[in-house]
């Protein structure tokens, strides 16, 4: 009986506020290990901490490569993979851009000279890894890397082997919206994961999955609207310069991995349906919850029996 008894913690890190619900004996202890994690991952995937991994390998853009740890290395690495799979719509070394747009203080778009040039630094094959010397560099000065778009996603899956690690086979976690389940509930049933209604306050529905990763991108999580009434969301196309308009407002992947899930989000959330579903073919046991700017929905139908829309809205099975 006591291991249905949840424990509930939360803590902010990784800029977001981070939540676990875990059921088994060594609850606590799993709990206090997972927020160590949160604060040891943050320290070295950070661009805003100078001294983390990342803050060095930007610091050092153009000049040389820095020592970085195996975590890093792996989010690197899997960066990079990922920048391959969606031929560029995925791309870590965003930095540049992603300063120039600055969500947290703009009111309107930078000019368009301003993008081209920053354009001309977006270049993921200007980062480069080395497995044999644990080193990464940029190859140029003022390219910066931003692991925004699977950081989180890496730390999900962290927490979740810390789980295991500890005996605890049932347990979900949420790091600000990026979703991680261990098994099934204590009683068998699955995990029912909410998909934030884009435009609404609220849910437009639900999926239940057993040790599944959840994670949505959508245009209303950080945006500005500037005076001419016009919306920018915060994730943008790395091939433009601007925030992506790919048709879809909301873009859930449910995979094995967070990190994956966390990656894959993004990159289609800028690819849009049609070159989105050509992505996640190349992608094993993966499925999507993709809303358009008309509120349809667009789910796999692998999902079909596990999604359940809380609106009455139309519902096409891809």
């Amino acid at each position: 009986m006591k291991n249905n008894i949840a424990l509930d913690a939360f803590h902010y890190g990784m800029g977001t506020q981070i939540s676990h619900r875990v059921y088994g004996s060594n609850a606590k202890e799993a709990l206090n290990a997972a927020q160590g994690e949160a604060k040891r991952l943050e320290d070295l995937l950070s661009r805003f901490i100078p001294q983390s991994d990342v803050g060095r390998i930007n610091a050092s853009a153009g000049k040389v490569q820095e020592k970085i740890s195996k975590e890093t290395f792996c989010v690197a690495k899997s960066a990079l993979e990922f920048t391959r799979l969606s031929d560029g719509l995925f791309n870590a070394a965003i930095g540049p851009l992603v300063d120039l747009w600055d969500y947290k203080h703009s009111t309107k778009p930078p000019s368009k000279e301003k993008i081209v040039q920053v354009l001309s630094l977006i270049n993921a094959e200007d980062f480069e890894i080395n497995s044999a010397q644990m080193t990464a560099g940029l190859k140029r000065k003022g390219q910066s890397i931003d692991f925004g778009g699977i950081g989180k996603g890496f730390a999900s899956d962290r927490f979740i082997k810390i789980f295991t690690d500890y005996g605890i086979t049932s347990a979900f976690s949420n790091i600000g919206g990026n979703v991680s389940t261990l098994g099934s509930k204590p009683d068998g049933k699955a995990w029912r994961v909410g998909i934030k209604h884009p435009r609404q306050d609220g849910l437009i529905g639900a999926v239940a999955v057993n040790g599944k990763a959840v994670v949505t991108s959508g245009d209303y999580e950080r945006f500005f609207i500037d005076n001419l009434g016009r919306r920018f969301c915060h994730i943008l196309n790395p091939l433009t310069g601007y925030p992506a308009r790919s048709g879809l407002i909301s873009a859930t992947v449910i995979a094995d991995s967070a990190m994956t899930a966390d990656a894959l989000s993004t990159a289609l959330f800028v690819a849009g349906i049609e070159k989105g579903l050509e992505i996640i073919k190349k992608c094993d046991d993966v499925q999507v919850i993709l809303i358009d700017d008309i509120l349809t929905i667009y789910v796999s139908k692998e999902l079909n029996q596990k999604f359940d829309t809380i609106t009455d809205i139309s519902v096409r099975y891809i």
